[in-house]
């Protein structure tokens, strides 16, 4: 693979992980109370690693909250990093945060945190933070720049999600059936993606919890920076009540990366 490939393709690799897999920003001023509901669970943090040839090159960890009222709903707030490990910081260096807040009953997202912070020779340099503000009765984003107050508005269709809204909504509430199609539209602050994912039932490996069944969503995209050229990812979380995501495979059309399950922390 040459530089510029690799230089897309880290940067198509990032991009998917904040779409599929993905901090600590407060996303509401005032006081907030825990809400105890069955749904909900007890708080986990949830750690990931991806390797390229053999090598770790990064390391994801996502946090679900126990949920908490605020401004009379009743909310989720889940956060995710992803950061660079390994590898030469002339080559890259990666410490992104994002803050999803969702209605609890409904899963709509409310407010969505980007952090960014990234730079290096096979990545490009990026330093911003961004929120994302949804009204779900208007069907209206308001995304605004923190350094330099910007704002723009967008309108978007009903199923709209932000990445981490989606994530947990799998993770939380949906039920998992093989031979399902899930058909939603993702914003992360830059483009909506009309997505629509397949299940299937399949025997896993995981290092964290041996040999388990689990259901596999897939869903085939193009990717833009690869001249609309398709490939594919795949999600597989656990055929059970606790639905546990093990892996995240993401076949770009310069190679496959697969990020894997290697801990969680409950509390």
């Amino acid at each position: 693979m040459g530089n510029g490939n690799l230089k897309l393709g880290m940067g198509h690799l990032l991009m998917w992980m904040i779409l599929l897999l993905f901090g600590s920003l407060p996303a509401y001023g005032g006081e907030q109370a825990r809400v105890l509901n069955p749904e909900n669970g007890a708080e986990k943090t949830f750690h990931y690693v991806a390797k390229k040839l053999g090598l770790p090159i990064l390391k994801a960890t996502i946090r679900i909250g126990n949920g908490y009222s605020g401004q009379g709903k009743n909310l989720h707030k889940i956060e995710a990093q992803v950061i660079s490990l390994k590898v030469p910081g002339f080559m890259f260096r990666m410490n992104n945060r994002f803050t999803s807040v969702l209605e609890m009953s409904s899963f709509s997202p409310m407010r969505y945190v980007k952090k960014i912070d990234q730079e290096g020779l096979f990545i490009q340099r990026k330093n911003y933070s961004e929120t994302i503000t949804f009204d779900s009765i208007l069907h209206k984003a308001t995304i605004e720049k923190k350094v330099t107050g910007e704002k723009r508005e967008v309108f978007f269709p009903s199923q709209t999600y932000d990445p981490l809204a989606m994530f947990a909504r799998y993770h939380l509430r949906e039920d998992l059936s093989p031979d399902q199609e899930v058909r939603m539209s993702i914003f992360d602050g830059i483009k909506f993606r009309e997505m629509v994912f397949h299940s299937k039932r399949s025997r896993v490996k995981s290092k964290v919890l041996g040999e388990v069944d689990a259901v596999c969503l897939e869903s085939t995209t193009a990717f833009s920076s690869f001249g609309e050229k398709e490939g594919n990812i795949r999600i597989w979380y656990t055929a059970d009540v606790d639905k546990i995501p093990i892996s995240l495979e993401l076949d770009l059309p310069v190679g496959m990366v697969r990020f894997e399950l290697e801990g969680i922390r409950e509390g």
